[in-house]
């Protein structure tokens, strides 16, 4: 999950309800609101597609539940319940969520919530934002490589594998790119499209569809752009 920044779903099936959260999401600087919709299944395809750090989850959802949804996606990113029922506080930390909102809660209740997933990731043992390089795990026990952080160009996702693209090479480890991404530093690398993680520094152009590192023409798909294009924005003349 990226620190500077988190990425954040709306669920709820009472439209004044979004419209609150998306109010208070708008008022902290290291919230970013993505989407907002009253579907649990469609919030799945946000989750799956890797463009979600944190998810406002209403409890009492038609077709599935807040909590039969939560089931599905434990692990894969932070919870916030809100809800106007208090007796599914308990089963809502059961299921590790970050913090339980009691509908109708205040803008500083909201924030002390937030606050509470913003300091759990900066103090994440899988936080290299500080660091110039990286081991990463080869064929074979024990195998590592050392790899810096400037090296890399963009990080490629292949299913149950990743390759790391180098100026020179690539090396393909065992593991996700939604893992990938929570460990390296915001500031440096973000995500352009589903199967794609870039460097900003090895940027040579953009246009509104592709990005070009080196040799490479990469896609910018339609739920990255928004965010890709704010931190170019950073740093413009």
């Amino acid at each position: 999950m990226n620190t500077s920044s988190l990425r954040c779903l709306i669920v709820d099936d009472e439209p004044p309800a979004i419209r609150l959260l998306e109010n208070y999401v708008g008022k902290v600087s290291f919230l970013e609101h993505i989407a907002s919709t009253t579907k649990a299944l469609e919030a799945l395809k946000y989750i799956e597609n890797d463009a979600i750090d944190l998810v406002f989850l209403d409890i009492q959802m038609p077709d599935l539940s807040g909590i039969q949804l939560s089931k599905i996606i434990k692990d894969k990113v932070q919870i916030i319940f809100t809800t106007a029922y208090p007796q599914f506080a308990i089963e809502g930390y059961d299921l590790n969520a970050v913090d339980y909102l009691l509908k109708p809660f205040e803008f500083d209740r909201f924030y002390q919530a937030v606050l509470k997933v913003k300091q759990k990731e900066e103090f994440s043992p899988n936080n290299v934002s500080t660091k110039e390089y990286v081991f990463i795990k080869t064929d074979g026990k024990n195998n590592y490589e050392k790899v810096y952080l400037n090296d890399i160009l963009y990080i490629e996702g292949l299913k149950n594998y990743v390759a790391i693209h180098l100026s020179n090479n690539q090396i393909i480890t065992y593991s996700t790119l939604k893992h990938i991404e929570s460990t390296l530093p915001s500031t440096t690398f973000i995500k352009v499209h589903k199967s794609y993680i870039v460097s900003i520094n090895h940027i040579i152009k953009t246009d509104s569809l592709h990005v070009h590192i080196h040799n490479k023409t990469l896609p910018i798909s339609d739920t990255y752009r928004k965010p890709f294009f704010e931190m170019i924005s950073k740093r413009k003349l």
